[in-house]
């Protein structure tokens, strides 16, 4: 008999009936799963906003991409 290799796979799930949701819990209660949220987008961009007082202007950057290519041509 041939052994068997436990294999992670990842899934998304869309959840139509309510119950299915329990049965997950139930399932996820054994350790035969694990349950991840994944952020939503509207977090995501709280997160990527969160340092905008640090972006560098457009003047700022175009002096950078000068000095970069002055240097690489000289």
């Amino acid at each position: 008999m041939k052994k068997s290799k436990n294999v992670m796979e990842s899934l998304s799930i869309e959840i139509i009936n309510p119950k299915a949701k329990t049965l997950l819990r139930n399932l996820a209660a054994m350790n035969l799963i694990q349950i991840k949220n994944q952020p939503s987008l509207a977090s995501m961009l709280a997160m990527l906003r969160r340092n905008e007082a640090q972006v560098p202007s457009l003047e700022e950057i175009t002096q950078e991409v000068e000095f970069v290519r002055q240097a690489r041509y000289e």
